[in-house]
């Protein structure tokens, strides 16, 4: 099992890359199955969850063709209808393949999800919205199986708004009869990237973006050529380190447009920002303040950045208080943090962080994937070295994240096969 290991003490400085949006790739990917002619996906980040969905495609009887971060799918014929549990254990958004396959086929059998551990995420939403449009669903020894000779578009209203209901819900409009609106939508960028991607295939839909979208089916849609969005919370991730560690880092394909909350309150705490077109650059000359933060879903505080602005919070002067609404079991990271050091109080769904001056590296282990990642931000700024453990979860989501810090001047390194 690799290991992360760092060295702390050391500015970030330079300019780094930000990779396609991973979780803007799997919808679109798995929007390919709504076609039968080819579909080209540019700007992929080279991560496992990109990895196993093209598997899944493959499995399903897709043609894949893979070129760097380009791939070209055509799912000409549909061999299989089921995507088994083997697969969608490791990744949460693999169920989104259910709809597509049911607007297709007009059938399909999928494993109920798994993913990272950090709360329940149930997939009502996503299967009520269906049965709005017509869908015949049975829960039978964990799979979802559904059925519909022609779904039909119907007004749904979204009990919270859930990115993955929205991603399912505009992808099956897309070829249901008549018209669908979605009240209550989801307004990440994703949404607008996949919503983009589904155009470019003949969809007709607006509102991507706002609390109200409208979907206007299609007997039938074409091939597309798309370029994935830029990951904001890779882009975050790397502001986020820049000033823990009183660092300047160009961060190239950051959009301050995605990313308006974080660049709030790292300008709170004391960090300088500066937008450029094609990227941000963040600078910090001292140590940063504390500052409060609450998730919400876009355009409020990312949860996906909550476990970061912890790590940035363990080393501010003064107290923070972290709020997490989205998730209820987003806060395993801050028993790792203990383990360097930090003054940490969880109550509920509030983390009260006391910022220490000085951190000390430790061997810690990673719980989820943004978990994983924050472990390795408070290493950069912890003395002595620190020992990541579990990082299957960050290759899940960060493209040579150790490579790009340590071009950036970490002491960073990979330990392939290491014990723990």
């Amino acid at each position: 099992m690799d290991v992360i290991r760092v060295k702390g003490g050391r500015r970030l400085t330079g300019e780094v890359q930000v990779a396609g949006a991973k979780n803007a790739a799997l919808p679109i990917l798995f929007s390919t199955l709504l076609t039968d002619q080819r579909c080209v996906v540019g700007n992929l980040p080279q991560v496992q969850d990109v990895r196993t969905a093209l598997r899944l495609l493959s499995d399903l009887g897709a043609e894949v063709e893979e070129d760097g971060s380009t791939v070209a799918i055509t799912a000409g014929e549909i061999t299989s209808s089921e995507a088994p549990y083997e697969l969608v254990k490791t990744m949460r958004a693999s169920f989104l393949v259910l709809g597509p396959l049911l607007a297709r086929l007009g059938h399909a059998r999928v494993s109920q999800p798994g993913g990272c551990a950090i709360g329940g995420r149930p997939v009502n939403l996503h299967l009520h919205a269906l049965q709005q449009l017509g869908a015949e669903l049975d829960l039978v020894h964990g799979y979802t199986e559904a059925r519909a000779d022609r779904l039909r578009g119907a007004e749904v209203q979204l009990d919270f708004p859930s990115v993955g209901a929205t991603e399912h819900l505009m992808m099956v409009a897309s070829l249901a009869h008549g018209e669908t609106v979605i009240e209550n939508a989801a307004r990440e960028p994703e949404i607008v990237d996949l919503a983009a991607a589904l155009r470019s295939m003949g969809a007709d839909i607006e509102g991507a973006g706002e609390a109200i979208v409208r979907v206007r089916g299609a007997s039938q849609l074409g091939g597309m050529n798309h370029q994935v969005l830029p990951d904001r919370i890779e882009a975050g991730t790397f502001l986020i380190a820049a000033a823990m560690t009183r660092g300047e880092v160009v961060v190239r394909g950051a959009r301050s447009g995605d990313l308006h909350a974080l660049l709030v309150k790292l300008r709170e705490a004391g960090a300088e920002l500066e937008e450029r077109d094609d990227a941000i650059v963040a600078r910090a000359a001292r140590r940063l303040a504390g500052v409060d933060i609450k998730t919400l879903p876009y355009p409020g505080f990312p949860t996906d950045l909550q476990a970061q602005m912890m790590a940035l919070a363990t080393v501010s002067q003064g107290t923070s208080v972290i709020t997490e609404t989205v998730f209820e079991n987003r806060f395993m990271h801050a028993n790792e943090f203990l383990r360097f050091g930090a003054d940490i109080s969880l109550d509920g769904h509030n983390a009260v962080v006391r910022g220490v001056e000085q951190l000390s590296g430790a061997p810690v282990m990673a719980t989820d994937l943004r978990a994983s990642v924050s472990l390795i931000l408070v290493g950069l700024v912890a003395d002595n070295t620190t020992e990541v453990r579990r990082v299957y979860h960050l290759d899940r989501g960060y493209e040579r994240i150790e490579e790009k810090l340590a071009a950036l001047g970490a002491s960073i390194e990979r330990v392939k096969g290491a014990r723990g």
